[in-house]
This record gives structure tokens, C-alpha cells and sequence, in this order.
């Protein structure tokens, strides 16, 4: 076999959400691209084993809490029976038709797909080990999107199938009788939302004093209050001291409430943050500096401190979210085409998809108090929305961050079923530098749960119709 190596312009390595954005971007710009994956299936963490999977499994589940209530509403319906078989076949459907279509848009736009692992031989070359062998690939700008992995303490990686990541757990190995989920943040609530509804006794751990850790108290109590009722215990302020194999469970070890405790557990999910995928990269062969923890330092230009590489994604750190890297990808593509974007005041929405949803964008209550930011704040709550009493979803609200001087609206906070979709006017308004009087003005459809945004605009002036709240002077 030749090993003369393939010239490109540009070559991805990592096809996630990040890495086939910033390919086919290029390819839009004209460029030459190669995009270089190890999974054989497209579409990364995200779509693989993460933000697609994870949605299917709280909708199907959703289905059943919804079944369960409906009785209050004059409807029954039976116990609903779970095939796990149909379900996970359902679930992996999804990601195929979506990994299909990223490779079939990326082979339209002309964009080389090669499957294989990477790895820098020097600042302008890339091996990638393929089914066939080694190639090698010259080219002149690199950009990496190579995503992370969860974290797995090696206190708790007793190299034991009953104890999972996310990854495993989202495989629906089995719906386990005690589940111990240890990690309160998103992936931890998630996951623990989808097997209690499959019928799982989950026990939440989190070494904090909250879940949901960064999200806006005001919001995440919601969340809190559907963990206590549907799970079985919620235990805060706990730390797991130690695991070990018993049998076919899982005993563990943990302090709780001045407590030493021991118990057993069918099978624990470990959901602690997640670690770069930086390692074995050959990254010592270029310029690349990395931090502390592993990830890749980048300018606002998402470049590195070698010339010839980019960098992007969970790789770079910070929010570990698909549509933060898409973004980054489309300002890493402009920067190597000698455009002048930065990644910089870019409002970048986060969503946690739980019962009830949450979702906000721009400045917390709890951000501006930190950072000793004056800030109004205004409330609508969904109980009189006519939307939410009429599909009996009155758990939530809606909330503005408001600078004082000039009622711009600097930060959007949601609570309620649909928050991650009604969020993006809230980004809207914060990215384009809206007024409280601008939201308040403009016409929501009515009965919506989107009319929440212009009541709680409303509502900071006085005048919402649905709630009363005192003239603003």
C-alpha cells in the first residue's frame, strides 16, 4: 500500500455535533475537507450515546407518568408493560436514520468521510488508523472535536457491569429494582427520571448541597420536587465512600445525614462530569498546550497555540453542550477563512430536560448577586396560565433577568413542560438586546404557554393581565 499521504485543506477530527458542523461549513466555504471518525456510526457522543438517546427514553417514559394522571382527568388506563426489546430497537432506529442522514448531507457537500483513528504524527500531518491501515493525511488547518467521555472515579470502576455511566445506562441493560444513581446534575436527574418511570427504586446521591448545581434555584426546585415524590430517596450533602462487589449487587459505602451507611444495589449509575478525549491524540507532536484538567487551550478564534490546528467542543472545555460546539465550529471554520469572528458574548442556552423541564439563557439571579450585579427580576407564575391549567402542567415559570436603568432584558429563565423549546425567544431577546416593553408589546398567541414570556414583561410593569402585581413607578 501507498503510504504517499492525502492532501486537503482542511481536515475534522471527531464527527460530533461540533466536528460535522465545522465540516460541512468548510465545505460551504469551498474548502476541501476530510472529516475523520473512529465510531463507525456519525454524529458523535451526542447523537450516539447521549443527547438523542437520552430524549427518546424521556419521551417514551413520559408517556407513562402521563398515563398514570390521565385517571384524575377521568381517564384510565391500564398498567402499561414495558418491552425493553421493542423499546431499545425504537431508541437505536432513531440514531441510525440521524447518523445516516449526517453522512449522506456531508457526501452531498463533498466532504471525505474517513473512518479511523487520529492521531498527529506533527502540526500538519494526521495518522489515521483505518480497517485497511495506516493513512496518512496532509493538510493545512486542522480542528479537533474529539468530545469527552464520562468521568469514572477509580474508587467506583470495579470493572463491574452493574456499575454504569451514562453510556451503559442509556443501552437499557435491564430495568434494575434498587437503582443508587450517584451525581445530582443533569445526566444524574435524566436518567433517574427515565427508570423511575420504567419502575426502578432510584436513590439520588449528591455531594452538594442541591441538585442541579449552576441552574437558577428558582427553577431547579421544580425538578426537586418531582425527585421526591417519584424517586425513592433524594440524599444531599452525601458522599459515596466506597464500592465493592457483592454478589449480584452492588454494595456501598456512604455518609449520610452524620451517617455511615451500607447498602446494596442492583446496579449504580456514576454520573460525576465528564473528562476530554485529548489523550493518545499525539498532541505532544504539535504545539497544542493543554490545562490542568486535560482540555485544549483555545484563543476567542477557537485556535490553539499551534497555527495549524483548532480546537473545539467538550475538547476546549467549558459548556459541554452540542449546540455551544456547532456554534464554535461555524467560528472556527470563519477564523481559518480569515473572517473576524470570536467566540465572544455569545448567549448560549442550557436545557435539562427532567419533569418538569428548565431551561435559561443569559444572566442568573444567582450570577448577578455574585457578581455584585444590580438586577430587577420579574415572575410569572404558570398556575395562571391558561395553557398549562388546561393540559394540568402548572408546575413551572417563567422569569427575566432586567437591567435597571434601561429594562433590558439581560438573562430568561423557564420552568415547565417545553422550556427547552420556548428558551430560544429568550436567547433571542438577550442576543439582540430587547426591553422588558419590547417583549411585553409583542403579540403571543393565546392560550400558549410562549404568552408566560410577555406576561412575566407584562407583569414587570404592573399590568400583566392573568397575575397582579403592583404599578411599576
Amino acid at each position: 500500500m501507498s503510504m504517499k499521504p492525502i492532501e486537503t485543506e482542511v481536515v475534522v477530527l471527531g464527527a460530533g455535533p461540533g466536528g460535522y458542523a465545522a465540516a460541512f461549513y468548510a465545505a460551504d466555504k469551498g474548502k476541501k475537507v476530510i472529516l475523520v471518525e473512529q465510531d463507525k456510526s456519525l454524529g458523535g457522543v451526542c447523537l450516539n450515546r447521549g443527547c438523542i438517546p437520552s430524549k427518546a427514553l424521556l419521551h417514551a417514559t413520559k408517556i407513562i407518568h402521563e398515563a398514570q394522571v390521565s385517571s384524575e382527568h377521568g381517564i384510565q388506563f391500564a398498567k402499561p408493560s414495558v418491552q425493553l426489546d421493542k423499546l431499545r430497537a425504537w431508541k437505536e432506529s432513531i440514531i441510525s436514520k440521524l447518523s445516516q442522514g449526517v453522512g449522506s448531507v456531508g457526501q452531498k457537500r463533498g466532504v471525505a468521510i474517513l473512518e479511523g483513528r487520529g492521531y498527529f504524527e506533527d502540526s500538519q500531518t494526521l495518522r489515521v488508523e483505518t480497517s485497511e491501515g495506516q493513512k496518512f493525511i496532509r493538510y493545512q488547518k486542522a480542528i479537533i472535536a474529539v468530545g469527552s467521555k464520562p468521568a469514572m472515579p477509580k474508587a467506583f470502576d470495579l470493572g463491574n457491569p452493574r456499575v454504569m455511566t451514562s453510556t451503559e445506562a442509556l443501552d437499557l441493560p435491564d430495568i434494575p429494582k434498587d437503582l443508587l444513581i450517584v451525581g445530582g446534575g443533569y445526566i444524574g436527574m435524566e436518567l433517574g427520571t427515565v427508570y423511575a418511570s420504567l419502575g426502578s427504586r432510584v436513590v439520588m446521591v449528591e455531594a452538594m448541597g442541591a441538585i442541579l448545581a449552576g441552574a437558577d434555584p428558582d427553577l431547579s426546585r421544580y425538578v426537586a420536587k418531582y425527585a421526591e415524590k417519584n424517586f425513592s430517596s433524594v440524599r444531599l450533602n452525601t458522599k459515596v465512600s466506597k464500592m465493592a462487589t457483592s454478589g449480584k449487587q452492588i454494595k456501598v459505602n456512604m455518609e449520610f445525614e452524620g451517617k455511615k451507611v451500607e447498602e446494596l444495589y442492583d446496579r449504580v449509575l456514576v454520573c460525576v462530569g465528564r473528562a476530554s478525549n485529548t489523550e493518545n491524540l499525539g498532541l505532544k507532536n504539535t504545539k497544542i498546550f493543554l490545562d490542568e484538567k486535560g482540555f485544549i487551550k483555545v484563543n476567542d478564534r477557537l485556535e490553539t497555540s499551534d497555527p495549524n490546528i483548532s480546537a473545539i467542543g467538550d475538547a476546549v472545555g467549558g459548556l459541554m453542550l452540542a449546540h455551544k460546539a456547532s456554534k464554535e465550529a461555524r467560528i472556527a471554520v470563519e477564523a481559518i477563512c480569515g473572517e473576524s469572528s470570536v467566540f465572544e458574548n455569545v448567549v448560549i442556552p442550557a436545557v435539562v430536560f427532567t419533569e418538569p423541564e428548565i431551561a435559561w439563557c443569559g444572566l442568573t439571579e444567582a450570577e448577578a448577586r455574585q457578581k455584585g450585579i444590580d438586577v430587577k427580576v420579574s415572575r410569572f407564575p404558570w398556575g395562571a396560565s391558561g395553557r398549562a391549567l388546561s393540559t394540568d402542567r402548572t408546575e413551572g415559570m417563567t422569569k427575566l433577568i432586567l437591567e435597571p436603568e434601561t429594562d433590558r432584558i439581560l438573562g430568561v429563565g423557564i420552568a415547565g413542560v417545553g422550556a427547552g423549546d420556548l428558551i430560544s425567544e429568550g436567547v433571542l431577546a438577550v442576543e439582540m438586546g430587547a426591553t422588558a416593553f419590547d417583549l411585553a408589546k409583542t403579540v403571543h398567541p393565546h392560550p400558549t404557554l410562549s404568552e408566560t414570556l410577555m406576561e412575566a414583561a407584562e407583569a414587570f410593569y404592573g399590568h400583566s393581565t392573568h397575575i397582579y402585581t403592583p404599578k411599576k413607578s
